[in-house]
């Protein structure tokens, strides 16, 4: 009479036991990570040794301002410059949502027809490497043909940061629509799936990674397209923008003021990462690998 064997778990039984306890850590505890720890502590020291130079070798504002001047320019200028962030990160989102929508609708057509990917993807490549600088006058001066009226200079902006924020979602996400798993996909042929229920319930949910990439490169873009854009237009009055507080301050050589904007910039374009990545997680939570608790 043989012994009685003790089935085997499955992997998968033991993966959500793995994931629950390691997501479950506290929120503070999430906060004293040396993910968030190390970069704080770097960001810090960078900033002292800055003060302490500026300090030391007596560099005048006008050349190179303390972190607490532009700290100090930041609060007493705020009233000026948060009306101008609002605007610019305005643009951004506008044309970063218009760039997610209809990068995923041209991914999606090239992973349906190859002859499609084939005839318009070198059109695309080229609106990606074609220098924004140069064609922001033409999309201005075309957009004010088309749109009357004052917003024709503010939806210019937005096609010019459009324009910047659009490749690299249909780059990823069409990669990922035709990265699909071939057993897979030959076991939905077996079971005569639809090419709408193939892409629906296997070549989507595949593709989601890539594309969610595609959003965290394309969120900074957007915001860089409409700063460049905003040089470029040089819009002013209730509708200016930060880059347009850059340009006054540094023809008038207000300096920390300048900083002060730079700043604002650089914390909204680190804004809308995090929240990108935060996106990320929640949605590959528990089932993709770049989401999954690291052994070391």
């Amino acid at each position: 009479m043989s012994p009685t064997r003790t089935p085997l778990r499955p992997a998968t039984d033991l993966l959500p036991l793995t994931v629950n306890a390691s997501s479950s850590r506290p929120w503070f505890r999430r906060l004293l990570a040396a993910e968030v720890i190390a970069p704080l502590l770097i960001g810090l020291l960078v900033l002292l040794a800055w003060e302490l130079g500026v300090r030391v070798t007596g560099t005048p504002p006008y050349l190179l301002p303390g972190p607490l001047l532009v700290l100090q320019t930041l609060a007493s200028d705020w009233g000026t410059l948060l009306p101008a962030l609002l605007i610019t990160l305005k643009i951004t989102l506008l044309a970063f949502g218009a760039a997610a929508i209809s990068g995923l609708l041209l991914a999606i057509l090239f992973a349906q027809s190859r002859w499609l990917e084939l005839s318009l993807f070198p059109y695309a490549v080229i609106l990606q490497t074609t220098p924004i600088v140069a064609i922001a006058p033409l999309i201005i001066i075309w957009t004010r043909r088309i749109v009357p009226g004052s917003n024709s200079t503010f939806v210019a902006l937005i096609i010019c940061a459009w324009i910047v924020a659009f490749f690299p979602i249909v780059s990823n996400t069409t990669l990922g629509l035709r990265s699909v798993d071939r057993n897979l996909r030959d076991l939905f042929q077996l079971y005569r799936a639809s090419p709408w229920q193939t892409l629906w319930h296997l070549r989507l949910p595949s593709a989601l990674p890539y594309f969610l990439g595609g959003l965290k490169i394309s969120g900074g873009l957007a915001l860089i397209g409409a700063v460049v854009a905003e040089f470029v237009a040089g819009t002013g009055g209730n509708r200016a923008g930060l880059a347009y507080q850059i340009l006054m301050a540094s023809y008038n050589l207000q300096i920390p003021r300048m900083f002060a904007a730079l700043l604002l910039t650089a914390v909204a374009g680190v804004g809308i990462f995090l929240a990108l990545t935060l996106l990320t997680e929640t949605l590959l939570h528990q089932w993709h690998e770049s989401t999954l608790p690291r052994d070391r």
